[in-house]
């Protein structure tokens, strides 16, 4: 199996902390920044702040209700928050890096999953990126809204 890759970027006009903070709090932040479609759901099953939070939700893609649970870990605490799917172990990485006035904030949002060799793993690939990458979009402009009101 080959490995693809999904981001977005955006530079948020907030301090990374507090950005940061709305990312990792998945009883109201992380709620608030999903985009609705596609996201159906989320649920807090254990913590709800960061490290150790499990979380379950639901996304509508392609006309079809999907399931999703994930386990939260924080690599570098403040700066990179990551979501691992507990059945397929892809993971979606949220990096928040100070902007150059240190008064912003550069966030990415990217997932890594596994995608079949050859000619019908880039077709996967490219049809995830397709599908993901303007829900990333939507989520970043959501975060933008979120921190700045």
């Amino acid at each position: 199996m080959a490995q693809h890759s999904i981001s977005a970027s955006a530079l948020i006009p907030a301090p990374p902390a507090q950005v940061y903070a709305v990312i990792a709090d998945y009883q109201n932040g992380h709620q608030a920044i999903l985009p609705r479609p596609p996201f159906v759901s989320l649920t807090v099953e254990k913590g709800g702040i960061g490290a150790g939070t499990e979380i379950a939700f639901q996304m509508r893609l392609m006309g079809k209700l999907q399931s999703f649970r994930a386990a939260i870990t924080e690599p570098e605490p403040g700066r990179v928050l990551v979501e691992t799917d507990l059945e397929t172990g892809t993971v979606t990485t949220f990096t928040v890096e100070p902007g150059a006035d240190g008064k912003s904030a550069y966030v990415t949002i990217t997932t890594e999953t596994k995608v079949r060799d050859g000619i019908l793993g880039r077709l996967e690939g490219w049809f995830a990126t397709r599908l993901l990458r303007p829900v990333y979009v939507k989520e970043l402009a959501q975060l933008t809204a979120v921190v700045t009101q």
